[in-house]
């Protein structure tokens, strides 16, 4: 459902897992779909390079999770919703 907004079927793993978790890392979310890790990895940065995320390390672990002060944050978050209820 996503996939078309995003552009691809990695971004809207990674929007649907952060939806359902208030934080993650990239192999939780491609353990998740049992899908490769790269791409997962990959969508995370675009998303944080755009604003979108903000990560944390914590250990080995870098954690993702929506940054509550992008002025889309909001909109964004329901639009996932949303699709999430489909």
């Amino acid at each position: 459902m996503l996939e078309d907004l995003l552009g691809n079927k990695s971004a809207e793993k990674v929007m649907f897992a952060l939806y359902a978790n208030e934080e993650i890392h990239a192999s939780a979310i491609a353990k998740m779909y049992n899908t490769a890790i790269d791409p997962i990895k990959k969508q995370l940065e675009k998303f944080e390079d755009a604003g979108f995320l903000v990560s944390r390390t914590v250990g080995r672990s870098k954690l993702y999770s929506f940054n509550s002060k992008h002025p889309l944050h909001d909109p964004l978050k329901e639009i996932i919703r949303v699709a999430h209820e489909l």
